[in-house]
């Protein structure tokens, strides 16, 4: 779809601009709010927001409110996507300022992880317990049953397996279970539960979720259980998981849907507030992977501050072929 010939001159008159091309550059390589953009350039938060308006106002750049925090996204859809996609064709992000930009972006996301490994080493011991406050954990697992009722799987992975909680409730049907989890603390939570059950079939390692050391399509079941909302890139790890899965093997993911408890921002190390189900199905289309309308399990009325849960199912497509390891 073609735009008018006044708005393309508008918005690569947005583009057109040092800065605004760094934000644009930066975007490109995953979702930043106004702070974390002042962090990488160096910069006012006020001149930033302003030149954020004016790429937002373009259509080159979407805002995603959450709670406190506005993340910009960078349109990678129509005819914004075409544009940037033409546009950095014949940029060289290897030169200055880009190379230093993605420098600093990448010291910025240590820093995130840094935080985010002292918290889960924090609360490894208690957190099971945590998962259950804000919404009946018991119901979503056996939600989670219901799916997989009558199946068995050869190789069960479980991506961000936390004290290996999911190993636990799909060990009986699996030939053999793998989690992976990048906290150490928590892995050795997970093994002592594994052993505390006798779950000889299950075992756990440390790794990234979003490039694991699976091989491609090695899997039958791959689960990601309140994971998504701590990731910088959600969307890196649905390919990573549609790349470890087996050609019409199935994905399920659990996580909340949106809400606005701005507090598990800064006390419980949450990246975002609930998964979007437009981003969900972005994701999994990217991914290559067919997505199903999620199941919503909203709390008892009775608790003050309930989060409502999603349940998605995808599919890798029968006839796909596998996917580069």
């Amino acid at each position: 779809m073609s735009i008018p010939t006044d708005h393309l001159v508008d918005t690569l008159k947005a583009a057109g601009e040092p800065t605004r091309l760094r934000i644009l550059a930066l975007l490109r390589r995953g979702d930043l709010a106004v702070g974390e953009l002042v962090q990488i350039l160096e910069q006012s938060q006020p001149r930033l927001s302003h030149h954020l308006k004016t790429l937002a106002t373009s259509g080159l750049v979407e805002r995603l409110p959450e709670g406190a925090w506005v993340f910009y996204r960078a349109r990678s859809k129509d005819w914004a996507g075409r544009v940037l996609n033409a546009l950095f064709d014949e940029i060289d992000l290897n030169a200055e300022p880009y190379k230093t930009d993605a420098e600093a972006l990448q010291t910025v996301r240590r820093a995130r992880a840094t935080s985010a490994e002292a918290y889960f080493s924090e609360i490894a011991e208690d957190w099971d317990r945590l998962r259950a406050l804000y919404y009946p954990e018991d119901a979503i697992e056996h939600a989670i049953l219901d799916q997989v009722a009558g199946q068995t799987f050869e190789r069960v992975i479980d991506l961000g397996t936390g004290t290996g909680r999911m190993l636990s409730l799909l060990a009986a049907q699996a030939q053999e279970a793998e989690g992976l989890d990048l906290s150490h603390h928590m892995l050795t939570v997970a093994r002592a539960n594994l052993n505390r059950a006798e779950i000889r079939n299950a075992r756990v390692r440390q790794g990234d979720v979003t490039a694991t050391p699976f091989d491609a399509a090695s899997a039958d079941l791959v689960l990601v259980h309140q994971v998504l909302h701590y990731l910088e890139t959600p969307e890196d790890l649905l390919t990573e998981a549609a790349r470890i899965l087996r050609p019409g093997g199935r994905l399920l993911v659990i996580d909340f849907a949106p809400h606005d408890l701005e507090f598990l921002r800064e006390t419980q190390g949450h990246r975002r507030l609930g998964v979007r189900e437009e981003d969900m199905t972005e994701w999994a289309d990217a991914a290559g992977l067919a997505l199903e309308a999620p199941l919503r399990f909203d709390p008892p009325a009775s608790l003050d501050q309930g989060l409502s849960v999603l349940i998605w199912s995808a599919t890798r497509p029968a006839n796909q072929q596998e996917v580069a390891a």
